[in-house]
């Protein structure tokens, strides 16, 4: 994972992996009163200003981010007032997050976590791409937006150790999508839990997930990968996922339908057990349908018993 040290107040470029929300339109934005329009527009000026400069401007060699100085951190708010102030302990953390192309982006949960490794977390950010958090001061902290996807790219934002501090950053967005593929003709018709036909989509591999021989046991190394998933749906509670196992072609193709089946189901059960709804989850079973590998060597067939998740 490689690390950028970013300045407390700034613009810089993150790729995302996976998790991508839908981006909302300016012109979605509306209020009740007139006073919050007012203050929603006064943001949509501040987060457009924040992308045009990003837009336009070059990020140095071997950098992706670029400085862009802001004076308006403590007033800055979303389609709402802000919820959080600052303290003499705590700053307050106050991101916008933008897509170069298509403007806020709506959904988005970023976590920032402290040498000594406890995380924090914004809520989702709203329709002006706004969320905050508060954090101690005097640490430097990890910054990553949670995903279905690998954590690949972070940025560290240092915190001084001063009173009453509110830090605005503007964050470009560009999420990183699974790669498509083709299913195999003539398998099975894969089912939901709920008994409905699905067709085969991309979802981002869960890699490390194992289960016991021809078994839907999952295997203990298996947790921690999934425990970023459960963290996913834990803070992303808009977030609705497709579970999906996949096998190999060694068999019978009844017998593997059934086993990919099961397998998705035992991972939306640990999900479950951990405090997840299960009308969130949807478990499917491929079969040894939609292979992404060769099943004529034993590492293709490996990379064919998979799990994938996307979000619905």
């Amino acid at each position: 994972m490689r690390s950028i040290v970013l300045p407390i107040s700034g613009v810089f470029l993150f790729f995302a992996c996976g998790g991508n929300p839908p981006a909302a339109s300016p012109d979605s934005v509306s209020g009740e009163e007139s006073g919050k329009t007012a203050r929603a527009s006064e943001n949509q000026q501040s987060a457009d200003q924040a992308k045009d400069s990003a837009a336009e401007g070059k990020p140095a060699k071997g950098n992706e981010f670029q400085l862009q100085n802001s004076s308006t951190a403590g007033g800055a708010h979303g389609v709402k007032e802000s919820k959080i102030r600052p303290t003499a302990t705590e700053a307050a953390m106050k991101f916008f997050v933008i897509d170069k192309a298509k403007g806020p982006i709506q959904g988005v949960v970023i976590s920032l976590t402290s040498p000594t490794g406890e995380t924090y977390y914004t809520g989702e950010s709203d329709e002006l791409g706004y969320a905050e958090v508060l954090v101690p001061n005097g640490q430097s902290y990890e910054l990553v937006y949670l995903s279905l996807g690998r954590k690949k790219i972070s940025a560290k934002v240092p915190v001084s150790d001063e009173p009453n501090q509110n830090i605005q950053l503007t964050l470009r967005y560009k999420p990183r999508e699974p790669r498509p593929r083709k299913a195999r003709q003539g398998s099975s018709i894969p089912v939901t839990t709920g008994g409905a036909p699905v067709t085969a989509a991309p979802g981002f591999i869960l890699q490390g997930v194992t289960f016991d021989s021809a078994k839907a046991t999952i295997r203990p190394e298996s947790y921690q990968r999934l425990d970023s998933v459960l963290e996913y749906m834990s803070h992303k509670l808009s977030a609705r996922i497709q579970i999906s196992g996949y096998t190999d072609n060694i068999g019978d193709p009844a017998k593997n339908q059934k086993l990919s089946e099961a397998r998705a189901e035992a991972c939306r059960k640990y999900l479950m057990e951990h405090g997840i709804a299960g009308d969130r989850i949807e478990a499917v079973g491929f079969g040894e349908a939609d292979p992404i590998a060769s099943n004529e060597t034993v590492e293709g067939r490996q990379e064919n018993r998979r799990i994938e998740a996307k979000e619905l």
